[in-house]
């Protein structure tokens, strides 16, 4: 491969149009050579290992996976790290060398590709880069507890920068699946229960990631392609179950897990990963009626679609062989496999005529679409500076204050008066790593803050005892606990689950967790049949209220768990993040206010399930046991002050309402606009999420919250619909709140 020669094409020439030079690279390439483009077949861990003198050094693995195919397509998890790869300190590449790693493997497939075609370093940033190094942000549903799509765009660009100076350059980030059972371990994955709130979400992510840039356009060098996953509808499967059937009607597939991979597309996503599931009998990467004919065809996506794990194989349980699998899957519309073997067998699919040459050249070219915007064929080996840890560390820890969620608040026991003596109990106390959730690298000693770490450094006297563990019915612990509730003013217990996967844990080929060890409780493949915390975690709360001491639970999970309602107090924080004691510090002693929201509602029993504030409205009343309302619901947060709500009022296409601070304190509510359907062509639900504001509000002050009636409502509101709004704090208020006159939408509607 002589400068010379690649100076004379036009696929060379940085002047041209990206499109002509995807036609003129195509022009030049094999057979061989374009499904090569399509396989990305290794673990990114397999293709180097270290070196005693602290290098790298490249695997014959490699080295055969490049011949192969002369080339390399894309690279998975190169700069991944974590229990499933077995890669740490010791044997992986951190802030200060993962260029060097991503330049060493890049160099290699450049010189042994016959025209010089890079690969694309494909990297999981669920939560933050998952390399050595990264900024770990909280999970998706401590994001969606925030409400506050501005802040979770900043922490996403931080995410992109980070992973660019690396020398990745293209981001896995789940945020399309829809949390609709909390039994199912990836709950933490998704931003809610709503479709509304995730498609903001999702706005956010891709503008931060991505950057701001013209349709089709270069990407900046510390911007990230994100691909979003999973498409569509894997939160909706049958009992929690991970990768299980999802029973979806068109209807409930566009009206809940649908909105927020529009959302993404029309932000300029430049990739989605089709989901593990099926929808209507077809698994998601073989379902031409999902991926091309609503994806390409209605939505006018022209980006890259990439299979799940090894998904493509599994076509062939309806196609009968890997290579019509893979034949399937492309002519599906997947560009991208992922460890498949179905797609090494493209050239096979294609001499045999089980797919056409112009398919596999669609999906060749948007892979080099993508590399062209990339810039890698002018700077293969580029990576940029590394931003600013503080600033990722500043941001991790917002997103986490955000999402502290005050449930109920008894006789104002908190926050903590000043001069109080704490009993710190619990198994979540003194300890970081069960704060991060799954799909997080390792973290260096010393990262992050406990809650325990944190109050002690404000000098409130703390008493401390663990009480008992996570998991499992040990019992010992709890008479120490008792003793320092019993010696103290107040006891906060910070009880909950963990998604932390440690070596030991056994994973499927996917990386998904198989046989549970440890304390994990939660993650991609730990599916519950309940909802219970560990059993003395139970007795450790019974015990400590017994006391007569006054008891706040502070719950760190990555799902809803049913915990009684017997403590003055409850908190939420899902998994915040390595800095999380810091924000729930803040949050106990007043130093910040609780502005966390809800994102699901919380069921009062895994046997009420499902149950989330947008069903269908029929007569959703009680079963003859329990209650089929929630124990709070969506939307529900509480202050350290108190709001009022005025009637809301159309004016001209705004929804307007004055919120007003009754309180003592200065604080954040978030004003909720809901749609009610009084008549419609089809069965309404109860409510549906339309807009929220967050306010910030003086004691004593009035505000006017506006809400614009934009387009997106007017195609959620066909003519003849009859409709209202409701403008309240959570969607259980909603269904008490004044409405707005009722209106029927015109032909034309105007809003």
């Amino acid at each position: 491969m002589t400068a010379t020669r690649q100076g004379t094409h036009l696929y060379r020439d940085p002047t041209a149009p990206v499109d002509d030079r995807v036609r003129d690279l195509l022009a030049r390439m094999t057979l061989r050579e374009k499904a090569g483009q399509l396989n990305q077949r290794m673990y990114g861990w397999d293709a180097y290992r270290c070196t005693p003198d602290g290098g790298f050094e490249l695997t014959d693995a490699l080295h055969a996976e490049t011949e192969r195919f002369a080339g390399l397509g894309a690279l998975y998890g190169l700069l991944r790290a974590d229990a499933w790869s077995g890669v740490d300190h010791v044997t992986g590449s951190g802030a200060g060398d993962g260029a060097e790693l991503a330049h060493l493997v890049q160099r290699h497939v450049v010189e042994h590709s016959r025209l010089g075609i890079p690969t694309l370093f494909v990297e999981e940033v669920p939560h933050g880069h998952m390399a050595l190094d990264g900024t770990v942000l909280p999970v998706n549903l401590a994001v969606g507890a925030g409400w506050d799509p501005g802040l979770y765009e900043r922490a996403a660009a931080h995410a992109a920068a980070e992973l660019r100076a690396r020398g990745g350059h293209v981001a896995l980030v789940s945020a399309l699946d829809i949390a609709r059972d909390p039994r199912w371990g990836r709950t933490e994955e998704c931003f809610g229960e709503d479709p509304y709130l995730a498609a903001r979400l999702t706005e956010a992510l891709v503008r931060g990631m991505q950057g701001e840039r013209e349709p089709g356009g270069p990407f900046a060098p510390d911007k990230a392609p994100v691909v979003l996953k999973h498409f569509a509808g894997q939160g909706a499967t049958v009992g929690g179950r991970n990768s299980a059937e999802s029973e979806l009607g068109c209807r409930e597939l566009h009206e809940i897990h649908l909105p927020a991979a529009h959302a993404g597309v029309r932000a300029g996503a430049a990739a989605v990963m089709a989901a593990y599931n099926e929808v209507d009998g077809m698994p998601c990467c073989g379902n031409r009626a999902l991926l091309t004919g609503l994806l390409r065809h209605r939505w006018g996506f022209d980006g890259l679609v990439m299979a799940d794990g090894l998904a493509v194989d599994r076509l062939a349980r309806v196609t009968g062989d890997k290579v019509s699998a893979g034949a399937l899957a492309l002519d599906a519309g997947v560009d991208l496999s992922l460890w498949d073997e179905g797609f090494t067998h493209l050239e096979e699919a294609v001499e045999q005529g089980l797919v056409s040459e112009e398919a596999l050249d669609q999906a060749v070219g948007r892979v080099l679409r993508l590399k062209f915007r990339l810039g890698l064929f002018e700077q293969p080996y580029s990576a940029g500076a590394f931003p600013d840890p503080a600033v990722g560390r500043e941001l991790s820890t917002a997103l986490a204050r955000a999402a502290v969620t005050l449930l109920h608040n008894d006789h104002g026991v908190l926050p903590v008066s000043t001069g109080s003596r704490i009993a710190l109990l619990g198994p979540h106390a003194d300890t970081v790593a069960h704060q991060l959730g799954d799909y997080t690298a390792p973290q260096r000693p010393g990262t992050g803050t406990s809650v325990l770490d944190a109050l002690r450094r404000t000098g409130i006297d703390v008493r401390h005892a663990q009480g008992c563990a996570l998991t499992g019915a040990d019992l010992s612990g709890i008479p120490e606990a008792i003793a320092e509730a019993a010696a103290s003013d107040l006891a906060v217990l910070v009880l909950g689950g963990s998604s932390a996967r440690t070596p030991g844990t056994e994973f499927d080929a996917n990386g998904a967790a198989r046989t549970v060890v440890s304390e994990m409780t939660c993650g991609e493949g730990v599916d519950l049949a309940g909802l219970r915390l560990g059993d003395a975690q139970y007795a450790l709360l019974d015990a400590v209220v017994a006391t007569g001491t006054p008891t706040v639970v502070v719950l760190i999970q990555g799902r809803p768990h049913v915990v009684p309602d017997t403590a003055a107090a409850l908190l939420t924080a899902w998994y915040p993040g390595p800095w999380g004691g810091e924000a729930i510090a803040d949050v106990l002693l007043g130093l910040a206010e609780p502005v966390g929201r809800l994102p699901v509602s919380l069921p009062r029993s895994a046997a009420q399930l499902p149950v989330h504030y947008n069903h269908k409205e029929t007569e959703y009343g009680g079963y003859v046991d329990d209650s089929a309302e929630p124990l709070h619901s969506f939307g529900h947060g509480l202050s350290y002050t108190s709001f009022a709500y005025g009637p809301p009022r159309l004016s001209g296409h705004t929804v307007e309402a004055d919120l007003t601070n009754t309180g003592r304190r200065r604080g954040r509510s978030v004003a909720q606009l809901y749609l009610r359907r009084l008549r419609a062509t089809v069965w309404p639900r109860t409510l549906e999420l339309h807009g929220f504001r967050a306010v910030d509000l003086a004691p004593g002050e009035t505000r006017t919250v506006a809400f614009p009636l934009g387009a997106d409502l007017r195609t959620a509101v066909p003519p003849g619909t009859v409709v209202e709004f409701r403008v309240a704090e959570s969607a259980r208020a909603a269904l008490t709140a004044v409405p707005t006159q009722s209106f029927t939408a015109p032909e034309e509607t105007p809003l």
